[in-house]
């Protein structure tokens, strides 16, 4: 239900998050189990869209829901330890907060393994929904009300946009700044550092 109060979308994966090392775990771990070779390194260098996007340049169709499944359980074990949080994403949540407002972390990953991420790294976000790609992003952005969604990938431009939401993008992720701005994001910072000065700018306007 749409509010009044500040609502600030957030991505998780290289925005909030650097989950390079775990995903290229599991990855690894996978490539191991079914003797398929995967480029590791390709996969984490563009994160962002759904998981059977890149399964399918690995594996045949009919096994894409297979191995999707092997990998979001393998994925506990091996890719919540070695993820970190990047610079300022605690803090990007806090100013949200700080300023009476609502924090919500929306993502394409499986939602029960971004929950892991937010608790071990101490992200203490107010929503949580998965699952969701580019424009997708809108249906939990327009259902909570939020008027900015900050992410690092021309899709989470999409999602901000399909929700009539102010995209703010940041450049730790895939897409650099040229990218992003062509996509439309209305502002773009280097990393989430810059952010709570932004968003209280932006708040008193």
């Amino acid at each position: 239900m749409p509010t009044h109060t500040l609502t600030v979308g957030f991505d998780l994966d290289m925005t909030l998050i650097d989950s390079r090392p775990g995903i290229k775990a599991v990855y690894e771990t996978l490539a191991a189990e079914t003797g398929v070779y995967i480029d590791t390194d390709l996969v984490v260098s563009r994160l962002g869209p759904p998981l059977p996007e890149e399964m399918a340049n690995w594996f045949p169709a009919d096994e894409i829901a297979g191995v999707c499944d092997r990998f979001r359980a393998i994925y506990p074990d091996k890719a919540i330890v070695p993820t970190t949080a990047l610079p300022g994403a605690r803090e990007a949540v806090e100013a949200v907060q700080a300023l009476g407002g609502r924090a919500m972390v929306v993502t394409a990953k499986y939602e029960p393994n971004a929950k892991l991420h937010l608790a071990h790294l101490g992200i203490g976000a107010d929503v949580l929904i998965g699952g969701l790609w580019a424009e997708g992003k809108a249906e939990a952005l327009l259902e909570h009300g939020a008027g900015i969604y900050v992410g690092d990938h021309t899709g989470d431009v999409r999602g901000a946009h399909a929700a009539n939401a102010l995209s703010v993008g940041v450049t730790t992720g895939p897409c650099d700044e040229e990218e992003l701005r062509a996509a439309g994001a209305e502002v773009i910072l280097p990393d989430l550092l810059a952010f709570p000065d932004w968003l209280r700018t932006f708040a008193a306007a």
